[in-house]
This record gives C-alpha cells, structure tokens and sequence, in this order.
C-alpha cells in the first residue's frame, strides 16, 4: 500500500491526460471511490492523497477536478478555508467538489458561495454521485435536488433564470415600455392564465429543471426511469404551453409568484 501514499508514483495515466484528483485522509474510502471513479470516467488520470499538503507534483498537469472530503467540517472551519485556497493556489483552473458528511441546505449553499462547483453528500447513492461529478466536469454545477413541496417547486430561482428574464427585458432598450418594464404579448397572457396545474411529481422535475439538472440526473435523483422523465418534461410543456424547457420553468415561476407573464421564448433555445 505504499504506493498509495505518494500521488505522484499512482498516477498511471498518460503525461498529457487530464486529471482528476482526490483528497482524503481515509485510506479506506479514498481507495474504493478510486476504483469506482477509474472504472466510471475513462480518459482521466485518477489520482489521490491523504491531504493538500503538498500539491505541487501537480505541477504543468491539467487538472480538471479536485475532490475534497471535509467529512463533518464546516465550510468556515479554517482548516477548510485554508485547504480551498491551498488548491485554488495550485490548480486555479480546476473545478472542486466536496464531499461532506453534511446534507444540510445552509452547508451546501455556503459551499457553492465559496465558489465550489459540486457538493457531495456521503449520504447519496454512489451512482448519483458519479452522476453530479460528471455534471461538474462538464462545466455545471452539482448539488443534492432537495425534496421539496408543492408551494416550493415554483420558487425556486437559478442565474439561468434570471438570464433569460433579463433577456426578456431587453439589455438594449427594445421591447420594453416607458417605465423600464418587459412588454407583455397579449397572447401570452392569455396562455399563462389558462396554465392547467402540475402534479406533485412533475413539480419535482420542474424544480429540477429550474436547477438545470440533466434527464439522467433527474431520474437517478427521483429513482424514475429517463422514459418517464422525459414523458413528465412533455406533460410540463404542455401544461406551460412551453416551446421547450426553459420557457417551461420560466412561464410557471412568473404564474406562481404573481409577476405578469413572460413572452414566448425563441423556440431555437
């Protein structure tokens, strides 16, 4: 097991491939989600380390995800702190995922705050996991889909949202009124009063959605096949009388928090 205490000999991979690496001082642990990870994301140089100690073997490789397990840690305890800089220190460009033995909102919400792109918690199905990791490297951000109620669904609020209501808005002056406000469409109105209510279930694939969440994602997350997430999405658009998805989530977040409804989205979104 010597090998596995210096990161710098278990590398196997190529020179030139990237890299994802972990960091864990359990030995344990680190080296069953090794295999699970090497066996799961082909192309990656997986390596790890019992701590951040010295990341500097890391030098000129092209390092496109950090994992670090804080296990019962706060994000604020300076240890934590200390960890995040010595990494942005080291891999600048790298996206960083957390594990935690946390779950809690206030936890991950103050991970993602700090810039961290995945939080992890120990209490997720593996495959779910490896799921959100792969969300990550491919430039999104991961964190556990809260079960949520049917008055919270339509709350939620992402930055894609408020993207596309200020594209609604008009960065340039057009299409707005005298008062600064989007102009409404007429039929749209009409559309958005006559919206059939969603059921409990397409509520939680909507909330999912408004997290900009995958089909695959979704259904591992909900324990639904991708077939019934699909056909839950399609219900939602119909119901919404949406173009596509991200029409979908902004016309019932409007409706359900009171503001006038949005205009029909371009339909090549």
């Amino acid at each position: 097991m010597d090998d596995l205490a210096h990161p710098i000999e278990s590398a196997s991979g190529s020179q030139r491939s990237p890299v994802i690496v972990m960091i864990d001082h359990n030995v344990l642990a680190r080296t069953c989600l090794l295999k699970i990870l090497k066996r799961e994301l082909a192309g990656f140089d997986i390596v790890e380390t019992a701590s951040t100690n010295d990341l500097s073997w890391l030098s000129g490789r092209d390092v496109r995800l950090i994992m670090l397990n804080i296990e019962d840690k706060q994000i604020t305890d300076p240890s934590i702190e200390d960890s995040l800089s010595i990494i942005a220190g080291y891999c600048p460009n790298a996206y960083v995922a957390l594990l935690s033995n946390r779950d809690d909102e206030a936890t991950a919400a103050a991970a993602m705050q700090r810039g961290v792109r995945g939080f992890v918690p120990t209490s997720i199905a593996v495959e779910v996991a490896v799921a959100g990791l792969r969300l990550v490297l491919a430039g999104g951000a991961y964190r556990p889909l809260p079960i949520i109620g049917h008055h919270e669904a339509a709350q939620l609020r992402t930055a894609s949202e408020c993207a596309g209501l200020a594209e609604l808005s008009g960065h340039d002056g057009h299409g707005e009124n005298g008062n600064g406000a989007a102009k409404i469409a007429p039929e749209a109105a009409t559309v958005e009063r006559t919206m059939a209510d969603l059921t409990p279930r397409e509520e939680q694939v909507l909330a999912a959605l408004n997290l900009g969440l995958p089909n695959k994602l979704i259904a591992v997350r909900l324990k639904l096949s991708e077939n019934t997430v699909k056909m839950h999405i399609q219900h939602i658009m119909r119901k919404c009388s949406a173009r596509n998805r991200t029409e979908a989530v902004l016309r019932w977040s409007r409706r359900s928090n009171g503001h006038a409804p949005s205009p029909p989205l371009s339909s090549s979104s």
